[in-house]
């Protein structure tokens, strides 16, 4: 064998592939920590609701925060991350805390609807100024820290119309549950928390990871000829 067809016999070696980003299930099921985060994050309330109509207040406060700090200890010694958990527990410690004190069960909740007022208002001012913050958000969660959307007119448009639906969306339900707390509707408060919890939210992460993946494929129009 020649030394030239020695060569035509090697295998070409193929340039490495690109780095994928992960797919949209994947990116939702990350965000939300999966069926088990879902779970985890939604059982101390639903303690604190059944306890609270089968009893009274302070048992239910007591074994919402028991139940909480189970899950994130069980965590911790299985070695998972306990991300989630920790958020969990500390929203529920604090409105506890508050329904403890103030002795009206409704004050459970207050705490989440304040932050849900809070970053709903922030959500649209950050639209309002040019900086999205969901766009920010990619930038940590999903794009490991790059930021190159900022120079993109097509994906800054995406992302701020993506962070006014969010911020539409969180004040619109944080203004369901902050009407059953005027109203004392206290059960159907509990109800509101669980349904317009993760499912809202989940929704809104597979939209904002569709949209932003069909707007980075689709090819950037071509400028009109003698433009």
């Amino acid at each position: 064998m020649t030394t030239g067809q020695h060569r035509a016999a090697q295998p070409e070696i193929e340039p490495p592939d690109e780095e994928q980003l992960p797919t949209i299930a994947e990116q939702v099921a990350e965000q939300l920590g999966g069926f088990r985060g879902l779970a985890e994050s939604s059982i101390p309330v639903v303690v604190f609701v059944i306890a609270n109509i089968i009893g009274e207040l302070r048992p239910a406060v007591i074994a919402s925060v028991a139940v909480a700090l189970l899950i994130a200890a069980v965590r911790l010694v299985q070695r998972r991350p306990i991300r989630h958990a920790v958020n969990g527990l500390f929203g529920i410690a604090i409105g506890a805390a508050i329904a403890w004190r103030t002795g009206d069960e409704r004050d459970f909740y207050l705490p989440g609807i304040l932050y849900g007022v809070g970053y709903g208002l922030v959500l649209l001012l950050s639209a309002a100024i040019r900086q999205p913050l969901v766009g920010w958000l990619w930038s940590v969660l999903v794009a490991k820290g790059r930021s190159e959307w900022r120079d993109d007119p097509r994906l800054v448009r995406t992302f701020t119309a993506l962070t006014v639906l969010w911020g539409v969306v969180w004040l619109a339900k944080v203004g369901v549950q902050a009407g059953l707390y005027l109203a004392h509707q206290d059960t159907a408060l509990g109800v509101a928390r669980l349904v317009l919890g993760y499912p809202p939210y989940a929704l809104l992460l597979l939209i904002t990871v569709w949209t932003v993946r069909r707007v980075t494929r689709e090819p950037e129009p071509e400028p009109l000829a003698g433009s």
